[in-house]
């Protein structure tokens, strides 16, 4: 019958001496089939999906192809961070931007505390030396004023490095704050961000210092007070120890809770009392990573100025035993004396200022762990990387007038009734 498709019988059939049909081989697609579409291209280089098990193999199943980190604008990557990113990113702040880091510790902190230390030493050697240079007549009062004059000096430091503290404080928490961005700001830029800040950071400063002082003259007051009564009161000096020891706990828990406060000050223009609240709420749940942190800084800070300052240590010690090898002499009249004071004079004037300026560095290390504690758990409990990110991306579009993406957002107003109704 004409006008009709083959069947698949009168397909296969082929007349008699004819060749047969050619059989595809292995691999190959038969003539009449239609052979499935090619392959995608394999990824580019450095553009495969991530944790894809081989260049141009698809990525594995659940997993979305072609995904991408999280951007990395600045310091640190716009996620929640990691407790080694914690650790070094600290000290990549010190690299990133050393003219204001390195600049802001020696002219806010270093210099400052270096020359108080100074004047507190200078100034105690005088006062004492008159008194032993005095008659046994006037060493009574003489005695009094030194230790008088001595208070007054200690105070006059606290106060310096209260403030010195809260300026380098203030000016460490916004520049980790606009690294992470990638914005690289100038000392004097940093400034106009933070002084009005300022009062609230020495206030909070100076609170702790007080609280602290005071805290630790009661236990003192108390334990000077036990341990006179002699061997009666040897078994309440030993349990008072102990909750004395307690105390010292409370008051390592009492800092971490309360540590993120400066960063809530500056970034947030928080009063004192929200602040502390702030730093309540921010580190519940995260205590011990808190902690950690800030021990670890803490110990890896002290062995860096350990390192660089027990060799100037030693070095006076060698110079005192070179300039007078055999002691010093009957009489104060004696050269070597004075040769021996003024050595001794030299070697801690320069260990005071070597320690003033590696002190005042590392502390924007511990600064700069402190506010990257603050950006990590505000990330992790409420998505500050995803504004960080939707900030980055308006402003590589060419948008202005953004809003500043750490200040939280606010409620929005409550709608007011229509009149008459």
């Amino acid at each position: 019958m004409t006008g009709e498709q083959p069947g698949p019988a009168e397909e296969n059939w082929r007349a008699p001496g004819s060749a047969p049909a050619p059989q595809p081989r292995y691999g190959e697609y038969a003539p009449d089939s239609v052979p499935p579409p090619p392959p995608p291209p394999p990824y580019p280089y450095g553009q495969q999906g991530y944790g894809q098990q081989a260049y141009g193999a698809p990525p594995p199943y659940g997993q979305q192809p072609g995904w991408t980190p999280p951007p990395k604008p600045g310091l640190v990557p716009l996620r929640p961070l990691s407790f080694g990113t914690l650790i070094g990113a600290p000290f990549q702040v010190l690299r990133r931007n050393p003219k204001v880091t390195v600049g802001a510790a020696l002219l806010i902190q270093g210099i400052p505390q270096a020359i108080v230390s100074l004047l507190i030493i200078g100034g105690v050697t005088l006062l004492f030396s008159r008194v032993d240079n005095a008659s046994a007549a006037d060493q009574g009062a003489l005695q009094a004023g030194a230790v008088g004059w001595a208070i007054v000096l200690g105070l006059v430091s606290i106060l310096v490095s209260a403030v010195s503290t809260s300026l380098l404080q203030g000016i460490v928490v916004n520049e980790v704050a606009r690294e992470t961005l990638g914005e690289k700001l100038t000392l004097g830029s940093l400034w106009r961000l933070t002084r009005s800040r300022i009062g609230a950071l020495i206030g909070w400063t100076l609170l702790l210092s007080v609280a602290l002082t005071v805290g630790v003259g009661v236990l003192a007051t108390i334990a000077v007070v036990i341990f006179a009564g002699g061997q009666a009161m040897i078994g309440a000096g030993v349990a008072y120890s102990v909750v004395a020891g307690l105390g010292a706990v409370v008051v390592v828990w009492l800092n971490t809770k309360l540590a993120l406060v400066p960063s809530a000050i500056v970034l947030e223009r928080l009063g004192i009392g929200a602040s502390m609240a702030r730093s309540w709420g921010l580190t519940r749940g995260f205590f011990w990573k808190t902690l950690g942190v800030i021990v670890l800084i803490g110990l890896i800070v002290y062995f860096v100025t350990q390192i660089i300052t027990t060799p100037i240590a030693l070095v006076g010690g060698f110079v005192t035993i070179l300039v007078n090898p055999t002691g010093l002499g009957p009489s104060a009249s004696d050269p070597s004396v004075a040769q021996v004071f003024l050595s001794q004079l030299g070697i801690n004037v320069i260990s005071t200022v070597v320690s003033a300026v590696i002190g005042a560095v590392m502390a924007v290390v511990q600064s700069s762990a402190v506010a990257l504690i603050y950006l990590d758990l505000r990330m992790r409990k409420e998505g500050l990387d995803l504004h960080l990110i939707r900030f980055v991306e308006a402003r590589q579009s060419g948008v202005a007038g953004l809003p500043d993406p750490y200040q939280p957002a606010e409620p929005p107003a409550a709608a007011t009734a229509p009149p008459g109704t």
